[in-house]
This record gives structure tokens, sequence and C-alpha cells, in this order.
């Protein structure tokens, strides 16, 4: 019944005083403009408003609609605006869910320059480090998973975008800091710190300790990366980080990294998307970001 077109109408002649003028302002006849203002007027059953000589007076109900004309029509065109944005690119949210504690702080290296170039995108990030992730891509839960350890499902696609090795950070005070490498049988004696992640993901174990049948002195889980590296510093025990992380924190603690077995333990950071979703431009945007840094 009520259309935009007659919104615009009423407010474009409280604008501009008379029928001329607001016709050409919406670039109509003068004819037409009053056609389909008789035509609303119709349908309603009531005037909108009555001539006063070569004036124009409203009615009540034209009152009214004007009234509802200067509210609805600002929020109409922010609206268009804003789906105007959506379809160029220019705005939207992705959501992210994360599978690693280091990878955070990867990732505050990435969405940095990824926010400075798309300014109207949110960026929103799901910190729950022990969460099924892949369950959470497939139940749109997330658009985006973090994770240095990707899961093979079909409709999911995960995309290597950082390469790093994984490190045991020792106290420059332990003698393993003197070593160019150490062995599965080096820690027989240590403790050792990690995430709370249970042991079947973790890679000291997976790919170092276990398969060498080997065990820590003892082990022990912590949250923050702070605190662990204070248990490090302090020669409490040692860790395993990726190396770019150690390299960073030992500007402030004395810590040292050292390679897992003499060729290293090399990983990558995935990230993981749905397939569906896959060209999407600002998760494309956020990938071509994170490969960059």
């Amino acid at each position: 019944m009520i259309e935009r077109a007659h919104l615009r109408i009423l407010r474009e002649i409280d604008r501009k005083g008379s029928l001329t003028e607001a016709a050409k302002a919406l670039h109509l006849t003068q004819s037409a403009l009053s056609h389909t203002i008789r035509k609303l007027e119709d349908v309603l059953g009531t005037a909108l408003w009555v001539k006063e000589g070569r004036n124009l007076k409203l009615t009540q109900a034209g009152e009214y609609l004007l009234r509802e004309a200067k509210r609805l029509l600002p929020q109409l065109e922010r609206v268009d605006e804003v789906l105007g944005q959506y379809a160029r690119g220019e705005k939207g949210a992705i959501h992210i869910g994360m599978e690693c504690h280091p990878c955070y702080q990867w990732l505050l290296r990435v969405v940095s320059p990824f926010l400075e170039q798309h300014p109207g995108v949110d960026v929103d990030v799901k910190q729950q480090f022990q969460f099924g992730g892949v369950a959470a891509l497939f139940n749109h839960e997330i658009d985006i998973l973090v994770t240095p350890d990707p899961v093979v499902r079909p409709g999911i696609l995960f995309e290597p975008v950082f390469p790093y090795e994984q490190v045991l950070v020792v106290s420059t005070r332990n003698p393993l800091a003197e070593q160019a490498h150490v062995l599965p049988e080096d820690l027989l004696n240590q403790i050792l710190y990690t995430y709370p992640v249970p042991i079947d993901r973790l890679d000291i174990y997976q790919q170092f300790l276990l398969p060498a049948h080997c065990q820590p002195k003892k082990h022990k889980a912590l949250e923050a990366t702070e605190m662990m590296l204070q248990m490090v510093a302090a020669n409490r025990g040692v860790a395993t980080l990726p190396q770019w992380l150690v390299e960073d924190y030992a500007k402030t603690f004395p810590i040292v990294p050292v390679k897992l077995g003499p060729d290293g333990l090399h990983k990558h950071i995935h990230l993981g998307t749905r397939v569906a979703d896959a060209e999407d431009p600002h998760l494309r945007a956020l990938i071509s970001v994170a490969r960059g840094r």
C-alpha cells in the first residue's frame, strides 16, 4: 500500500515548497507526481492534501504521513547504503575460531593490517582452544579455523599459510642451552610445561618423545604463555613453542630456543574454511594477508 515513492514525494514537497519543484527533484512530471498521490488517496480512502489557490495544505493524514516519511526514509536510505557496502565488499564480518594457544598471538599480527585494509569488516575471535573447530565450521559458528593440525573432512578446505619450527624453550642457565639440538632422552630429567591440551594433540609427545619411548620427568600444564616462560626462565623446567614466538619473548625473558632433534620439528599454521565459502572476498583477503605475514 504505502511505498517509498509516496514518502519521498511528501518529503520533497515539504523541502521544496511546491509540486513543481518537488517533481523536478524527483525527476518526475508534475502530472505523474499528482497522479501517484491521487491513486494512494483512493486506496487509503482519505485525502493527503488540499489545494488552497496555488498552494498545498496537508490534511491531518498528510501531516502524519510526512512525519513518518521524515522518520522512515533516513532509515531506509541507511539500509540501502549498508547493503551497497556489502555488495561492494566494503562491509562484513568474519568469525574466527582458534585451536592453538600460540596461534592467537600470530593472528594478532594478521588481523591488524587486515582491519586497516578493510575498515568496514568486523572480526570476532572465538578463543576457546579446546573446542571442536571442524564442527564449528560445519555449524556456521565460525567462518575460519586457525589450527596447526588440520583434520581432513569433506566440505572443509585447509590452506597452509605460515611455516614455523617448534622448538624447545630453555633457560639460559640450563645446560641444554649449549646444545645445537636435543634428543628425546635429554628430557628425561626435565619438567615439561605445556598448554592444557590432551597429550594426543601435543607435538612434543606425538612426534618427539613417544616414538623414542621417552617421557619427561614431570609434565605440568599452564594456560598462560607468560607464566610458562616465567617458570622456564627461572630454570624450573622446559617448554615447547614456535620459534618466532620464542624469539619475541627472548627480548624479555632469559630464554633460548633449541632445535628438537637434528632436523627440527616443522609445522604450518593452517586456515580452514567451508568449501562453499572458499571464494568469499573477505576470507580470501584475510588468507592473503596471513600468507604475507
